[in-house]
């Protein structure tokens, strides 16, 4: 029963989300309700029959989120959850004859979110409730000219992000493994590794089962400070393919141009940091070059860890093509963090699977990673980090990954090493050039 106070504070309450796909020819069954809970948000999905008609409004003294489903019923079975990060008590009611009303007490004030989602996969249809603080509106920070003077030694900071989490499982092995478990337990393993390296410090992404929306993953890593974000994935291949082996991704060209037109277009994206410049005093053209800048850097940079990190996981097990591979990924779009993904594995693959459960493995697996993230930033190290404090002055062997519009000779003279050694160094003629994507050992500095 709804008293008078709820019929008044209703009437006056303002309409948040009103979603409709169908007109509800049958009613709507509520099969399950989850409710997932992370730092900064917390999700409520509602499992669902079939095409559905809502709407969700708040109401004030004391707060409360309001959810009316539009000829719907009650699965027997389903019960209100428990209390969990910004959701208190759930009631299940009726509302009318026909309509279901779910309310959700809050501790403190929200910004609801609502969608609904069509089958997928596994799924059916379901809808989703998103709750935000209020006061959740934060400065995106880069580093500072005091993070990057030399002298200071400060630790890289590498943003590790364990792929999937809460209502999303990803891919699912052939005896039931979840692929989102298996990243957080790798993620956990790397940052622990990272941690236990002088002159380095991890940042989790996500620490626990919950998901975080694809773009505000990099978002936390640019927050973090991070030298390094690095995305945590297990591979998955349709039917009894047979497909196997590790293997790193980075953004692919066509990814990095569509997301620098959405950094420059973006209204609130205008006062943005790039590369600790600002783009909002600048003019259109100035900051696309400035962009740009900052886009090469990074992409380059990218490309030279992700073929480390490759090779390191080569010596573990097989690679499943041997190359860094390219996609346009999303959480890959960081126009100032250099960026990686790791596919640690084919979870559909039963014998990887396997693997992937062993605790032994998966320690593999992060020590090989981590040995890779070590020996670029051995070899490349960043200005005022603990690495640029310990570098002897004299880089030993290291590798160039080949460019578009890059000559041999402008590789050796950006690693100031001379072309005959270069060339020597990789057995390559003297009217030889070189290919986009080659790998190029580049000799110690004479």
């Amino acid at each position: 029963m709804w008293g008078a106070a709820d019929i008044l504070l209703r009437a006056a309450a303002v309409l948040i989300v009103s979603g409709l796909t169908a007109t509800c020819t049958q009613a709507a069954q509520v099969k399950a309700l989850r409710v997932w809970a992370s730092p900064d948000s917390t999700r409520a999905v509602f499992d669902v029959s079939g095409p559905l008609e809502y709407k969700l409004f708040e109401l004030n003294n004391p707060d409360r989120i309001v959810l009316d489903i539009k000829n719907s019923t009650l699965a027997e079975g389903v019960s209100a959850p428990a209390a969990k990060g910004l959701l208190g008590t759930v009631r299940l009611g009726k509302q009318g004859k026909t309509d279901l009303r779910v309310v959700f007490d809050l501790p403190q004030g929200v910004r609801p979110k609502s969608f609904l989602l069509p089958p997928a996969d596994k799924f059916g249809h379901r809808l989703v409730v998103d709750l935000f603080p209020r006061t959740t509106a934060t400065r995106e920070v880069v580093k500072s000219v005091e993070d990057v003077l030399p002298g200071d030694g400060r630790k890289v900071v590498v943003a590790i992000d364990a792929g999937h989490g809460g209502d999303d499982p990803g891919a699912i092995g052939a005896s039931g493994t979840h692929e989102k478990s298996i990243t957080l337990n790798v993620a956990r393993e790397v940052a622990k590794l990272i941690d236990a390296q002088p002159g380095m410090k991890s940042y989790l992404v996500r620490d626990g089962d919950y998901f975080i929306q694809l773009a505000d993953r990099y978002k936390k890593a640019r927050e973090a400070k991070a030298d390094l974000f690095v995305s945590i994935h297990a591979d998955a291949c349709p039917g009894a393919c047979g497909a196997r082996g590790a293997s790193v991704w980075v953004l692919s060209p066509r990814g990095a141009t569509s997301e620098a037109a959405r950094w420059l277009a973006a209204k609130e994206n205008s006062a943005d940091l790039v590369g600790g410049v600002s783009l909002d005093d600048k003019d259109q053209t100035l900051a696309a070059v400035l962009l740009d800048l900052s886009q090469g850097a990074t992409m380059e940079a990218s490309a030279a860890i992700a073929q480390i990190v490759l090779k390191a996981l080569g010596k573990i097990g097989p690679t499943h093509r041997g190359h860094v591979e390219k996609a346009n990924f999303v959480v890959l779009r960081s126009p100032d963090v250099p960026s990686i993904l790791v596919e640690t594995a084919f979870i559909t693959n039963p014998s990887e699977e396997k693997r992937l459960t062993d605790p032994v493995h998966r320690g593999k697996l992060a020590a090989a990673v981590v040995d890779g993230i070590k020996t670029y930033f051995t070899q490349a190290p960043p200005p005022g980090t603990w690495f640029a404090a310990n570098s002897t002055g004299r880089r030993g062997p290291s590798e160039h990954v080949v460019a578009r519009g890059e000559t041999l000779s402008g590789i050796a003279a950006r690693h100031r090493v001379s072309l005959g050694a270069l060339r020597q160094a990789n057995r390559i003629a003297g009217d030889g050039g070189v290919r986009v994507g080659d790998v190029l050992d580049i000799p110690p500095q004479g």
